[in-house]
């Protein structure tokens, strides 16, 4: 008898470890992982390898940043733009259709213009409203901030999980964008 087909031996039933679970939640690209959006442009040239749990953790972490950035001016200003950009960020991610959001309210697609709006809105802050020259640790806080933003949205797999796409529904696909 060949051993190819014997079957494997029995192996002791063990829980998985929360942090190794967590990981492979994270870069799981399959049909479980949710529903595809829809491509920016309906084509786009880049590979999408950021997974959308990891893209709404930073979002998450931008929103917090620019609050914090903006709250240790001391330019009114600063300040208010800090508040305007990290609470709408935020707000924007807990509403979205994605897996770590509390409520799924707003498309994904929605998301990702948001992401790009919001991005180019906390690089041109500082210059717009004039606080880049008094407070320029803020400022560059602020437009590293959005650069990140830009450049995580451009190479993000965009997934919800409710299916609430804008322009109807979409098949889900078990492999990335790009792929």
């Amino acid at each position: 008898m060949s051993l190819s087909l014997l079957p494997p031996p029995p192996t002791s039933p063990r829980a998985e470890s929360a942090p190794r679970r967590v990981a492979r939640h994270l870069v799981d690209t399959s049909a479980r992982a949710g529903i595809l959006s829809r491509p920016l442009l309906e084509r786009f040239p880049l590979r999408r390898w950021v997974p959308s749990e990891v893209h709404t953790l930073l979002d998450y972490r931008a929103g917090v940043a620019a609050v914090v950035a903006g709250h240790l001016s001391e330019d009114g200003t600063a300040r208010r733009a800090g508040w305007a950009l990290g609470a709408s960020l935020v707000g924007i991610t807990l509403l979205t259709d994605a897996r770590l959001s509390v409520s799924k309210l707003i498309p994904i697609e929605v998301h990702e213009l948001f992401d790009y709006v919001h991005g180019a809105a906390a690089v041109l802050a500082p210059f717009a409203l004039g606080y880049a020259k008094r407070h320029p640790l803020t400022a560059a806080a602020h437009v590293l901030l959005g650069l990140s933003s830009l450049a995580v949205a451009l190479v993000t797999d965009y997934r919800c999980q409710t299916g609430m796409h804008l322009g109807g529904e979409h098949l889900t696909d078990p492999e990335g964008i790009g792929a």
